[in-house]
């Protein structure tokens, strides 16, 4: 397998874990009350946002010819980091 064919399925690893991430918040949502709810309907919804922007990059990457494979990775690879900082930050305010 291509370093390329790799990295995009690392990434495509990450956004599933996220998915799974953000089901199991919405689930926990449920079992709380109307104000916890809504709060974390705004939190959940916010990271399926960015969890489509993670989706809309690797996109990129796939999409992107040889040559300009690397300079769309690079740029990927910082908004990568952001999203998954904001992802994370989002997440951790619902963790036990």
């Amino acid at each position: 397998m291509s370093e390329r064919a790799l990295y995009e399925k690392k990434l495509q690893a990450k956004i599933d874990e996220w998915k799974a991430e953000a089901a199991k918040l919405r689930a926990r949502a449920e079992g709380a009350s109307a104000d916890a709810q809504l709060e974390w309907k705004r939190e959940v919804d916010e990271i399926e946002r960015e969890i489509e922007r993670a989706e809309d990059r690797l996109s990129e990457l796939r999409d992107a010819s040889g040559d300009a494979w690397a300079s769309v990775k690079e740029g990927a690879e910082d908004a990568w980091s952001s999203i998954s900082k904001g992802f994370e930050r989002a997440a951790e305010r619902f963790r036990d």
